[in-house]
């Protein structure tokens, strides 16, 4: 049994993960601005309303972790923003906002996570296709894609930073997915993949990757992009 803190749980991928994990024994954090009902009712389920771009607000996650868990065995940096917008009409407040929770959100989270953190402790974060160098890009998604592209680079850092302590961070690059968030964003676009089945992958990788990989970027899309 492990203890796993999965942000973005309110809907899609995070709240799929979170019933997997908790349906396996494992207990879960579930942090999101609003709670899923079947998960607040889960007995190995702990939901706590946290606004990642809030930095004051994550000392909810510090109080539980001091005063019941004692130590982390996962971190899945789920929770994320999405902006379709033209570059020409995106303000610098819209890059913020996305920006607290992209990226910001994954830092304070993982600052305040890191005295639980101990060796084997995997952190994975969820990044997408559009954050890959190279990659394909969407119009419009200035924001959104630089935001994930500096999570990657996050996350390759603190892979060396910690490395001597045995916490891996690895980063999984997203294709589309059939979530409420992208059907918002892209009306009528259809994904090969639904939250469920990229939740099965993910969930294993966060309790197996970290025996094969540290400070990498995988890519989980089986189109282009």
């Amino acid at each position: 049994m492990k203890n796993i803190i999965i942000t973005g749980t309110s809907r899609g991928i995070g709240f799929e993960l979170a019933l997997q994990f908790a349906n396996a024994g494992h207990k879960v954090l579930a942090l999101s601005r609003k709670t899923h009902h079947d998960l607040v009712s889960h007995e190995n389920i702990t939901c706590l309303s946290v606004d990642l771009s809030n930095e004051i607000e994550l000392d909810q996650v510090n109080d539980f972790l001091s005063s019941t868990w004692k130590k982390v065995d996962a971190i899945i940096h789920n929770a994320g923003s999405l902006l379709l917008r033209p570059f020409s009409e995106t303000t610098q407040h819209d890059f913020e906002n996305i920006y607290k929770v992209n990226v910001f959100g994954v830092a304070n989270l993982t600052r305040v996570c890191l005295p639980y953190l101990q060796k084997g402790s995997h952190v994975v974060t969820i990044s997408s296709m559009g954050g890959i160098q190279g990659s394909l890009k969407f119009a419009g998604l200035a924001a959104y894609s630089s935001s994930k592209g500096a999570v990657i680079t996050l996350s390759e850092l603190l892979a060396e930073e910690y490395k001597e302590q045995g916490i891996s961070f690895n980063v999984l690059a997203l294709g589309s997915v059939q979530t409420e968030m992208l059907q918002e964003a892209f009306p009528g676009y259809q994904a090969p993949l639904s939250a469920s089945e990229m939740a099965n992958y993910i969930y294993e990788f966060t309790l197996t990757g970290n025996k094969y990989f540290n400070g990498k970027v995988l890519q989980v899309s089986s189109t282009n992009p």
